[in-house]
């Protein structure tokens, strides 16, 4: 039985979420080892500036390798006033 492809799954907050139509996805891991290119693969964009990710709820870095399963979150940066 052949295996499922490993997958993480992303979610895109505030001002992400309305430019890119979408508040998750899916995305299949073949090829991808680190947070930038989930990034990369799943939007097509450049990365904006100053933009905040989690893997599984604790902040990380855009060079950070994922594993099936991982939650990878994308927000930009908390503003006062």
């Amino acid at each position: 039985m052949p295996t499922a492809m490993p997958r993480v799954t992303i979610r895109y907050f505030a001002s992400l979420r309305e430019r890119l139509g979408r508040a998750e996805e899916v995305l299949d891991l073949e090829g991808i080892r680190t947070v930038a290119e989930v990034w990369a693969r799943a939007t097509g964009e450049p990365l904006p500036a100053n933009t905040l990710v989690a893997v599984n709820l604790e902040y990380a870095d855009f060079s950070q390798p994922l594993r099936d399963g991982d939650e990878v979150a994308f927000f930009p940066p908390v503003t006062g006033g």
